[in-house]
This record gives structure tokens, C-alpha cells and sequence, in this order.
């Protein structure tokens, strides 16, 4: 049986490929568990600066498994309120969390359909390359459900509410350029050159210090939370701990002798 997360380390970039092509990368009970020991495993690698995931075959993930929903076989599905309540805490709400815990910035490549729990997924990443096949639905009204992921969470802050409210009251199918227009991708291009823009934007980040890398993206996710007050205690503290790296002095000389620089993530 195929591995339903593939890795793939390119130095300092991990590439997770979703693996089970024959269900659009459905979020099975095996790819969840991957992904979320993946991910729970990532800020204690010191040799990794970025990740890009993406799904193999014609879609990045379409959801649930709407036929374990369909015949109530995932503990998700069945038994009495409270029982599936605390099946999604400990199942597929997991992703999100591990997500929120995750200072590795992540390249969400997505090539094909984002459905549902794919388009919430989608919506974890820091930064969306498009595949001009790509296609995102917050589409758990047409199921009868609500999101169960976080998506209610997640979507807002990344198109806004009026635009969250319009997916996931319609169930709209978002295009690839609408997608890049509300704010779903960052970019698009054609699926022949979707890992390569996003391998480049990984690239991109490899020119500068890794623990100020996540410092950075800690600090913005942090202070999407925080008054005014509070995000600036926090960046007061995380500019201290920057200052104190021998690849922030490294930096600063490099520049200043207009030469590439040599960091040690220390």
C-alpha cells in the first residue's frame, strides 16, 4: 500500500506530496496521521527553512471521505453528539493545530481541486501558488454540514468575511484568477510550472537568517491576535532573541560588505 504523505527533501525544503490520488487526497485517517506528526516534528529540525505541500494526481485535497460519511464507518460519522465531537477534536482537527504550533513557513502548491476540507487546508498554508487547474470551494453546505476543521476560523482572515460568508453560504466554485484576486493564491501559473514557482519562493527565503525566518512568521501570526500594545511587547522580545544570532551580525556584515552571507542557524 502507497504511503499516503510522501517526503522529499531538497536541502532545506521539504516537499510533502498528499499521496492518495485515487480519492483526490481525501483526509483519510493515514494522511492525517502523517501530516500532523510531519508538521508536529518540523520547528525541532533546525536544517529546514520551508516546506511546500501539495497532492499528487488531479486535486490537492477534496475533504472528507464523503462515502465514510455517506455509510458512518469514521467514529467522525457515528455515535451520539458528543462521542463525534470528540472524534473530530482528536482526528482531523489536529491539522490546525499543528499548523498554529508550526513556525516553518509553508508553500501550499495547489494543483487541482481545494474541496471543503481542502480549501480550509489550503487556507493553513502562509502562502498559495495555483495551479491554473486549481479550483477552491468552502463547500460543506452541500453535504448538510458545517466546517469542522477550523475553516470558519481560517477563511475569513484570508479573503475576508463578506467574501467567507459568500463561499461558504453558496458553496461557490472561487477560478484560479479569482482565487488570486481575493487573496486565495498569491500566485498563478500554468500546472507545468507550479512546483517551480513555489520551489523558487521557497528559494527566495533561503537568503536570510532561518531562526529569523520564523521569528517572522511567529511574530505575524501572533500579532493578527494581539492589540497594538501587546504585538509590540512581542515584537520587542523576538527582535532581542534576533539580535543575539551570529547569523544576524552575519547578515549585517554581508550586507555591508556586499558579499553572500554564511548563516549556521545560530
Amino acid at each position: 500500500m502507497a504511503e499516503a504523505l510522501l517526503v522529499e527533501r531538497r536541502g532545506p525544503i521539504a516537499i510533502l506530496t498528499m499521496n492518495l490520488p485515487e480519492t483526490r487526497n481525501a483526509l483519510s485517517d493515514a494522511l492525517i496521521t502523517a501530516l500532523v506528526r510531519y508538521l508536529g516534528s518540523a520547528n525541532a529540525d533546525e536544517s529546514l527553512s520551508c516546506i511546500i505541500l501539495t497532492g499528487a494526481g488531479d486535486g490537492f485535497c477534496s475533504g472528507g471521505n464523503l462515502k465514510e460519511m455517506q455509510d458512518r464507518t469514521h467514529p467522525m460519522y457515528r455515535g451520539s453528539p458528543y462521542e463525534m465531537g470528540e472524534a473530530y477534536r482528536t482526528n482531523i482537527q489536529q491539522i490546525p493545530l499543528a499548523f498554529e504550533r508550526l513556525d516553518v513557513p509553508v508553500i501550499g502548491a495547489i494543483n487541482g481541486a481545494a474541496i471543503g476540507a481542502g480549501c480550509d487546508l489550503a487556507c493553513m498554508c502562509d502562502i498559495r501558488v495555483a495551479s491554473t487547474k486549481a479550483r477552491f470551494a468552502e463547500s460543506f453546505l452541500r453535504v448538510g454540514i458545517v466546517s469542522g476543521d477550523g475553516g470558519a476560523w481560517l477563511l475569513p482572515r484570508v479573503v475576508g468575511m463578506p467574501r467567507a460568508m459568500e463561499m461558504a453560504l453558496t458553496g461557490r466554485v472561487i477560478e484560479p484568477q479569482l482565487a488570486e484576486a481575493w487573496g486565495l493564491a498569491t500566485h498563478v501559473v500554468p500546472p507545468e510550472h507550479l512546483m517551480d514557482k513555489a520551489i523558487e519562493i521557497a528559494e527566495s527565503m533561503l537568503a536570510f537568517p532561518p531562526i529569523s525566518i520564523r521569528l517572522n512568521k511567529r511574530l505575524m501570526k501572533r500579532s493578527a491576535e494581539m492589540s497594538l500594545r501587546d504585538a509590540l511587547d512581542l515584537a520587542a522580545s523576538y527582535q532581542a532573541i534576533a539580535q543575539n544570532t551570529t547569523d544576524q551580525r552575519e547578515a549585517l556584515a554581508a550586507l555591508l560588505e556586499k558579499r553572500k552571507p554564511d548563516y549556521k542557524g545560530r
